[in-house]
């Protein structure tokens, strides 16, 4: 395909890669009322890799054994991440779990800080201070306490933000596509592990259509599918206009989770979503989109 065709192809790709995976939260929400986590994860990745796995068959001239512990490093950070906010999410609502996932982006400017010592700028300060107000407006109830399932979607939000400096760590010289099997293996070894060790496997009688019909859109759409796509439309698109298309990935869920699953929306849930939307734009892209319009140049066209 050449290369006129990819940038035309790029941003409808994180647009669908966004509206895949904020279609999640409520999908998971009611997956995970059926199965234990651990073991809903565990199928989820192992599907994951596999697929992977053979879409990328001919990466595998690639293989060194350092991808093994560069896998499991990563790995772990993607299923604590994961595990965190499945837990979270039976003890809120998928719209909330779907926003406060998304404080992720604002964190990791500050987790680059520590671990590799990149200073975070008045973007990225300006970002954390419109995040934690709006996350106080998002979950604080009745006063100054995070409900439960809020508190883990947050750690999960951390999780989520060191598995991203944990990727940008150990992944420079290797092929991103397979470190992300094995990254997939890893994290669905660590959650079978989990499922043995903390819970009861799932009887086979709950594996009705539409629960598989959940899984598979889970497995192929939201963890392969989605993937892909946003890895290629990162490279064929300005990095500004990829990390707001991207950041639509909560809006959509909290749209999903009111349409489908019934979520009330209140004004000060509104204006803390709005708020945490705001931050993620700002750390993302510095508003590099507006003051590229004020010089002339047309916003979302690479200088």
């Amino acid at each position: 395909m050449n290369e006129h065709l990819m940038r035309r192809l790029a941003k409808p790709m994180l647009f669908a890669a966004a509206f895949i995976w904020g279609s999640s939260f409520f999908i998971m929400k009611g997956a995970v009322d059926v199965i234990p986590t651990f073991y809903l994860l565990a199928a989820r990745f192992t599907g994951g890799a596999a697929l992977l796995a053979l879409v990328c068959w001919k990466k595998w001239k690639e293989f060194t054994p350092d991808y093994l512990w560069r896998g499991a490093v990563i790995g772990a950070f993607l299923c604590t991440a994961y595990s965190v906010q499945t837990f979270g999410i039976q003890w809120t609502t998928p719209s909330n779990n779907a926003f406060l996932t998304a404080v992720y982006c604002v964190l990791v400017p500050f987790l680059y800080w520590a671990v590799m010592k990149r200073r975070p700028d008045c973007w990225n300060i300006l970002a954390a201070v419109l995040c934690v107000t709006g996350v106080g407006l998002v979950s604080m109830n009745g006063g100054f306490h995070i409900a439960l399932g809020d508190g883990l979607t947050l750690i999960g939000a951390f999780f989520y933000a060191a598995h991203i400096v944990a990727v940008a760590k150990v992944s420079p010289g290797k092929d991103i596509y397979l470190l992300t099997v094995f990254q997939f293996a890893f994290a669905a070894l660590y959650a079978w592990i989990g499922g043995l060790l903390f819970q009861t496997p799932p009887p086979a009688e709950i594996f009705r259509m539409d629960l598989i019909v959940q899984m598979a859109y889970l497995t192929i759409m939201c963890t392969c599918v989605a993937l892909l796509f946003q890895n290629v439309g990162q490279v064929w698109s300005d990095p500004a206009s990829a990390s707001i298309i991207l950041s639509l990935e909560s809006v959509f869920g909290v749209l999903f989770s009111v349409i489908c699953y019934g979520d009330p929306v209140t004004p000060r849930l509104m204006a803390g979503f709005a708020l945490i939307f705001v931050a993620v734009v700002c750390s993302e892209t510095k508003f590099a989109f507006l003051r590229r319009g004020k010089r002339g140049v047309p916003a979302g066209e690479p200088e």
